[in-house]
């Protein structure tokens, strides 16, 4: 599961705000709104995954790993070195 930390961060690399999120993904601004919220506020596992597979087809990539939590970006190689 993705956290609120990681939602606003990847947003915030797209330049995205919250209503493009939550129209790219399908869902209501409100669950989108209680998923980034400070508390952590619960949404369903569907609308998480919905959040999850628009940033990613965006180029966002989830970092979890034991010592680690984070986003980044992969952009796609343009052929150039």
């Amino acid at each position: 599961m993705i956290t609120a930390h990681q939602t606003r961060a990847a947003r915030a690399l797209l330049g995205w705000t919250q209503e493009t999120l939550a129209d790219r993904a399908t869902v209501s601004l409100t669950a989108l709104k209680r998923m980034e919220s400070v508390n952590g506020e619960r949404v369903f596992e569907s609308t998480a995954d919905r959040v999850r597979r628009a940033l990613e087809a965006a180029g966002i990539v989830f970092i979890n790993s034991d010592r680690h939590i984070g986003v980044m970006l992969d952009v796609p190689s343009t052929g150039r070195r």
